[in-house]
């Protein structure tokens, strides 16, 4: 049996804070993460995790499970609110900047997908969550760099729910990366345009 940990990798530190904050960060090694309803035995191919000793972690965001490596960047936005906003209004939002940012650095045919994904063309390149309490938003967004989608095969099961764009596919015909889309940044590179965007979003970065 897995042991599933209570999810404090860097990202999460900024929930704790009483600011309009963000966090970038590029993990040095592999986790599997999931969702705050996601069961193991639904979501993750377990024998192959173990097998691989990886770490796996469940966060109090929504959403379905992911897989961070070297190759994918973190995002995570605190936004301070009263208002209580749809959860389609909050992901607009910050995916609206963080596309923005991309297409500063070169990137096309990107847009908003299902509720909270980016995709280029048809196939997604960041996903996110959010976690959320009657004053603060919390966006959380893995997006790939350069992770060949075989990686989420192998360690993820096709989720019990789905955007209406996926259409059934599996994770290697569903996901695609940056690089494999010809776009080759460092995580630096896009870090700093990323950066730039969510400044005119929030006033603190940790």
């Amino acid at each position: 049996m897995l042991e599933i940990k209570k999810y404090d990798l860097p990202d999460f530190n900024i929930y704790e804070s009483d600011k309009n904050t963000f966090r970038i960060w590029h993990p040095e090694e592999t986790y599997v993460v999931l969702g705050t309803s996601n069961k193991p035995d639904d979501a993750l191919n377990e024998r192959t995790i173990s097998d691989d000793n990886i770490q796996v972690y469940k966060r109090p965001s929504g959403g379905q499970s992911v897989v961070l490596t070297p190759n994918t960047i973190v995002i995570a936005v605190l936004k301070i609110e009263t208002e209580i906003k749809a959860p389609k209004i909050f992901f607009h939002e910050i995916n609206s900047l963080i596309i923005s940012a991309l297409e500063e650095i070169g990137v096309e045919n990107l847009s908003h997908k299902g509720i909270s994904d980016i995709a280029i063309g048809e196939k997604k390149i960041l996903g996110s969550s959010m976690y959320r309490n009657k004053e603060k938003n919390f966006y959380h967004a893995v997006l790939n760099v350069s992770e060949s989608a075989n990686t989420f095969e192998k360690y993820l099961k096709h989720p019990v729910k789905e955007p209406d764009y996926r259409k059934g596919r599996p994770h290697k015909d569903f996901v695609t990366s940056l690089k494999e889309c010809r776009y080759v940044f460092s995580a630096n590179q896009i870090a700093v345009a990323i950066s730039r965007q969510l400044q005119n979003f929030t006033t603190t970065v940790l």
